[in-house]
């Protein structure tokens, strides 16, 4: 069996101090990017794997990424979760660190398991999905002086690094684009606004009708399927019913999809509809839905880097980043039907 590669053997082969090998590897700001770049290459095309117990021994640290996922929200089983751990799983592995996720049934129990995995010293930061307006989960990590990096924004970011998509641009150019197929009475059905993307998107639609010049008409709040559909019923059942709805989510985009075929209505024609998302239900619909599309596996890549570095002492402000979501066509929507 062969020997093993050591860091002695990595710094031998790059010509530079065993120190200054480890402090690339473990992702230390005075080591610079080319260096740090160097190294990673050289130890992966020699072969060489850090003792991750004795890394844990020497450095305090478990070398492991946190996630709780919390299992009574609405979409916890969301098909794209699969996608972001992807992207999380894909970062770690190459950087020789792990991923820790437990899973809680409800807000408080979540709350103990982060505690419970900096107590066992499992992670030494977390990533947050679906971050709120005001978070309990970021208050508990700051007091314990946990590192973190949040999947979206909140009210208070004094010493938050983040990730997020721009959900609100993506409305505003929802709007533009029904309003440029001749659509003049454009509702949003909007998400519940304790999380941040909920308020978010629906700022990006009033923006976007406030520079058409068009009234809104929002209805916020809703969470499930069946909420968009009863969401969408009751607008069209109102005065002067819209010919075009957007949806916060694709979750409420096919409640709203399929209220509107019950109702015997031609989607794209009789009424458009446009999602967020980009969902496989969205795809799967007939006709497939109209959605903003984000790209889970990279955003999931992206947050592992970021608290990576973070966990590493890079200061959280240099740490925030975003990324818009992009239009996938459907069938959804189009002009609305003339007279």
């Amino acid at each position: 069996m062969s020997r093993r590669v050591t860091l002695r053997d990595l710094a031998n082969e790059l010509g530079l101090s065993k120190g200054t090998v480890s402090r690339a590897l473990n992702g230390y700001r005075d080591i610079s990017p080319d260096t740090v770049r160097r190294v990673r290459e050289v130890s992966e095309r020699i072969g060489y794997r850090p003792l991750a117990l004795a890394q844990s021994i020497r450095t305090g640290q478990s070398r492991s990424l946190g996630l709780v996922l919390q299992m009574e929200q609405h979409d916890a089983q969301r098909p794209f979760l699969a996608e972001f751990l992807r992207g999380i799983t894909r970062t770690v592995s190459a950087q020789n660190w792990t991923l820790t996720m437990a899973t809680a049934e409800s807000e408080e129990e979540g709350l103990d398991t982060y505690l419970r995995l900096i107590a066992e010293r499992k992670a030494d930061g977390f990533i947050l999905p679906r971050t709120q307006r005001q978070d309990p989960r970021i208050a508990l990590l700051r007091d314990a002086g946990c590192p973190f990096v949040l999947y979206g924004r909140t009210e208070d970011s004094a010493d938050c690094a983040w990730f997020d998509i721009r959900g609100g641009r993506a409305m505003q150019q929802a709007v533009a684009r029904l309003v440029g197929f001749g659509h003049r009475r454009i509702a949003f059905v909007g998400a519940d606004p304790i999380y941040t993307y909920a308020t978010k998107r629906l700022d990006g639609y009033q923006q976007g009708m406030a520079e058409a010049g068009l009234p809104p008409r929002a209805t916020c709040g809703h969470v499930t399927a069946a909420d968009g559909g009863r969401a969408l019923c009751a607008l069209l059942d109102g005065d002067d019913p819209p010919t075009a709805v957007i949806c916060a989510t694709d979750l409420l985009a096919t409640g709203a999809v399929r209220a509107a075929q019950g109702r015997g209505l031609a989607m794209g024609r009789d009424l458009s509809i446009i999602g967020y998302d980009g969902s496989r239900e969205g795809q799967n619909l007939d006709p497939p839905l109209t959605s903003f599309a984000v790209d889970q596996t990279a955003a999931g890549a992206r947050l592992a880097e970021l608290l990576i570095a973070r966990i590493g002492g890079a200061d959280p402000q240099d740490l925030r980043e975003t990324a818009d979501a992009v239009l996938r066509e459907g069938g959804t929507d189009g002009p609305p039907r003339t007279e």
